[in-house]
């Protein structure tokens, strides 16, 4: 299989790594006050979430705890969600009582979202906050309230840092945006 080096269709270097790692830092810091004397239960939505939850939790000074949740709404290839949400990987971890925090890459539309805030909903957490990493609030279709947020972007097609084009490219220290008229999907 033929895969596109990134260096081939990238548009701009949208957030640097230096300004990733700084902001992720500061909203660890934030996290930290807001629950102070609490303990917490990070959700990282997965594949996008891992690089952003791993850093951050390295700046929540908390007990906390990690647990992962997989989400499909995007069909492989597509640039945008086909709105129809699936659970592919479930919390193997009871939230009953907890203070949970889901972090998420990137939120455009908001349905995913919605979607994980109502079935985590009916678990009966003490607390459920969201921090995103990306606001692309241009897209928001429904309405959902992001506590912590990284960077507010337009509307483009952005990779890096846990985003991907295709499945590749998730592993990039920054986050760029594609030129779709030089990206080749790979063969």
């Amino acid at each position: 299989m033929a895969v596109q080096h990134w260096q081939d269709f990238i548009k701009k270097e949208l957030v640097s790594e230096e300004k990733l790692q700084a902001r992720i830092k500061e909203l660890g810091e934030e996290i930290t006050r807001d629950f102070a004397g609490k303990e917490l239960l990070v959700i990282s939505i997965l594949r996008g979430g891992v690089m952003i939850t791993a850093d951050l939790i390295r700046h929540i000074d908390l007990p906390l705890a990690v647990e992962f949740m997989a989400v499909a709404s995007y069909e492989q290839g597509m640039r945008q969600s086909d709105g129809d949400v699936r659970i592919t990987l479930d919390l193997r971890t009871p939230i009953k009582g907890r203070h949970v925090l889901i972090v998420e890459d990137i939120i455009d539309s908001g349905h995913t979202l919605k979607s994980v805030l109502e079935l985590l909903q009916t678990r009966n957490p003490a607390s459920l906050t969201i921090c995103t990493l990306l606001d692309k609030f241009e897209r928001r279709e429904v309405d959902v309230d992001i506590r912590y947020s990284g960077f507010k972007i337009e509307n483009e097609f952005v990779f890096g840092y846990g985003l991907d084009v295709d499945e590749y490219y998730r592993n990039l220290p920054f986050i760029g945006t594609v030129d779709l008229e030089k990206y080749e999907p790979p063969s």
